[in-house]
C-alpha cells in the first residue's frame, strides 16, 4: 500500500514537462495562480500544525515531522531520477520529495496529518498544468506568464478554503484577457466576469447547460470601483473558483 500511493504521485511527477511550451502555460496561468494560492495556504496549515512555520512555503514536512521515515528502496531510486530531471530550484524538488514522501507515509499511517487537507496535491495540479515556478529577485514568484508575491503565512491562514480541485473547475478559471469578477451581493445568481481582450471587453456569466461561460446578457462594470453601480461586488479569483466549483457540483459534473 505505502508503496502504491507513493508511485502514484511519483507517477505524475515524472510526467510533468517542467520546461514545457510557454503559450501552454500562459493558457493556464489563471488556474495555476489559483493553484498555487490554495498550495500556499495548505501549506500555512501544516506548516503551523507540526510547527515548521520558518519552513513555509515550500517545504518537505515529513523532513520535519517523521523524519526517521524513510521511502522504500525502488520508490527512492525512481524519485532520484525524477528530481534529476526537474528544474527550476530547489524550492521544487522540495515539494516533490514531500509529495512523495507524504503519500507514502499516510499511506503507512493513515493518522498522519488527520483532519488536514492532502496538502501538495495543488501544487503537483499545478506543476502538470505547466510545469517550473521560478523566484525573481524582487521575491516575487513566477508562474510564467503572471507574477505574484507568496503573502505570509499568518496571511494565508485567514484565506477562505478551495473546496474543489476538479479539472473543470480549472479548465473554467483559464481564459484569455484581464478577467474582473462579480455577483450580486447576496451571492446568489449567476457567477459574472468582465473579461477584456485586446480593447474589447466580454460581459459573461457562467451557467448554461454545459454549465460554461455564456453572454451575460447584461452590462458589467468597466472596473471593481464601478461594482456597487451595477448592483455588484467584487470577487477575488478565489472566491470566484469556489463558486465555479460549487456550479459543477449542483450540475453534477
Amino acid at each position: 500500500m505505502t508503496e502504491r500511493a507513493a508511485s502514484a504521485v511519483l507517477e505524475r511527477l515524472s510526467a510533468v514537462e517542467w520546461t514545457g511550451d510557454w503559450a501552454d502555460a500562459v493558457a493556464r496561468v489563471m488556474s495555476r495562480r489559483v493553484l498555487m494560492r490554495e498550495y500556499l495556504r495548505r501549506a500555512a496549515v501544516w506548516a503551523q500544525a507540526y510547527s515548521v512555520e520558518n519552513e513555509w512555503p515550500f517545504f518537505d514536512v515529513t523532513a520535519y515531522a517523521a523524519p526517521e521515515f524513510e521511502l522504500p528502496a525502488e520508490t527512492a531510486a525512481g524519485l532520484r531520477e525524477c528530481l534529476a530531471r526537474v528544474t527550476g530550484g530547489e524550492s521544487i524538488r522540495r515539494t516533490c520529495t514531500g509529495a512523495v514522501r507524504l503519500a507514502a507515509l499516510r499511506a503507512q499511517d493513515p493518522a498522519f496529518g488527520e483532519g488536514l487537507p492532502d496538502l501538495y496535491e495543488p501544487l503537483v495540479l499545478f506543476y502538470e498544468r505547466g510545469g517550473e515556478f521560478l523566484w525573481d529577485n524582487a521575491g516575487f514568484l513566477d508562474l510564467t506568464g503572471v507574477q505574484m508575491r507568496p503573502g505570509t503565512l499568518r496571511g494565508h491562514l485567514g484565506s477562505p478554503p478551495l473546496q474543489s480541485l476538479d479539472g473543470a473547475l480549472l479548465d473554467a478559471v483559464d481564459a484569455d484577457g484581464r478577467i474582473a469578477y462579480y455577483a450580486a451581493a447576496d451571492r446568489k445568481g449567476p457567477l459574472l466576469r468582465q473579461r477584456v481582450v485586446r480593447g474589447a471587453a466580454h460581459a459573461e456569466a457562467f451557467g448554461g447547460e454545459g454549465p460554461g461561460w455564456v453572454p451575460a446578457g447584461r452590462p458589467l462594470p468597466a472596473s471593481p470601483q464601478q461594482a456597487g453601480d451595477f448592483g455588484l461586488v467584487w470577487l477575488d479569483e478565489m472566491e470566484a473558483a469556489d463558486m465555479i466549483g460549487q456550479a459543477l457540483a449542483g450540475a453534477g459534473r
